[in-house]
């Protein structure tokens, strides 16, 4: 292969929820709020809370496995791992090498980066640049979040908007056409306390001995921790005008590098925050909403798995076929945003 033709393409995807299902009408029983209310403002009907044990790097290493499965290349071949998150269960060691460790990938290397829920996009962006710059390497590129530990179940206005999961992608080099065509990355720190962490007094819930009883979830446990970790606080109507038009303007950024259209694109995959900047962002682009991949009804908002989670579902539900343009676009805390677009 020739570094001049090689590109990272994907050659795998995988992704895994939690079973703990909170829907709408559970949130009523905790907070003033309603069903009807949730699902008209953000287009969510329900989340996944991770149960008893369930850690950022538990997901994250589930998703991993399947997306190696799906690939047909084992632990061992992976030189590179990339975790996405913010919301790691130590510092150190890092999200990533605890997944090296649990799925023997003994010869990558191994580290996390923070970009909220851009975090998936900016990773795939460093994967894309080690591949092209050593085409022999082989990438495992996970994002994955437990943001049930970063909620204040007090705060009707963000509780009701956060899931937890992950999805992963396996990357190798290739001289066929596929892979990452172009992609643009973005930050603005300014404006960072629009959406934010802050201290709180309470961390992971869900690290005891026993997980909750039955198949739904323990909400005695909700907003109960150990002091570490911090609440998500957002200024709710700044960051949808910050996003809608972020978003808008990367993808037509990346599409004019390519010489594109929103017509090429067989597949938008953008994060999924809420169906209200989904739609403006179909409005605004002007193309066909049956071409934007939508599961924020049954997720919420994932942070840096959201991409993640989607992409292997609309690559396993058949949403995508060989030789497809999908475009991947994410905005998030930072602020940070990006876009890609890839060759299936």
């Amino acid at each position: 292969m020739g570094n001049n033709l090689v590109r990272a393409a994907i050659c795998g995807t995988g992704s895994y929820l939690p079973e703990n299902r909170l829907n709408n009408s559970d949130l009523e029983e905790m907070v003033e709020t309603s069903d009807d209310w949730i699902s008209s403002r953000t287009g969510i009907r329900s989340r996944r809370i991770a149960g008893a044990g369930e850690i950022t790097s538990v997901l994250a290493t589930r998703a991993a496995r399947n997306a190696l499965d799906a690939s047909g290349i084992a632990a061992d071949e992976i030189g590179l791992i990339i975790v996405a998150t913010i919301t790691a269960s130590s510092a150190m060691p890092s999200c990533a090498c605890r997944v090296q460790r649990d799925i023997g990938a003994g010869n990558a290397v191994a580290f996390d980066i923070g970009a909220a829920c851009s975090g998936f996009v900016f990773a795939l962006d460093m994967a894309e640049k080690y591949i092209r710059a050593n085409p022999a390497i082989k990438a495992l590129v996970i994002g994955a979040e437990t943001l049930s530990n970063r909620v204040d179940w007090n705060d009707r206005n963000t509780c009701v908007l956060f899931g937890d999961g992950a999805g992963a992608c396996v990357l190798a080099g290739a001289d066929d056409g596929r892979g990452i065509l172009a992609g643009r990355l973005y930050s603005d720190g300014s404006l960072g306390e629009l959406l934010h962490l802050t201290p709180l007094a309470g961390s992971n819930p869900y690290l005891g001995d026993s997980p909750p009883a039955g198949a739904g979830v323990d909400f005695s446990l909700l907003g109960r921790g150990n002091g570490e970790g911090s609440y998500i606080k957002m200024a709710g109507r700044e960051v949808f005008k910050n996003a809608v038009r972020a978003m808008e303007e990367v993808v037509e950024k990346v599409l004019a590098d390519l010489g594109l259209s929103g017509d090429d694109i067989a597949l938008l995959i953008p994060h999924q925050a809420n169906i209200r900047i989904l739609e403006n962002l179909a409005g605004r682009l002007g193309g066909d909403p049956g071409k934007i991949y939508i599961n924020v009804d049954k997720y919420g908002n994932t942070s840096a798995a959201s991409i993640a989670i989607a992409l292997d579902e609309a690559a396993r539900g058949g949403r995508i076929k060989e030789g497809d343009l999908v475009m991947l676009c994410a905005f998030g805390g930072g602020f940070t945003w990006g876009a890609q677009v890839i060759r299936w």
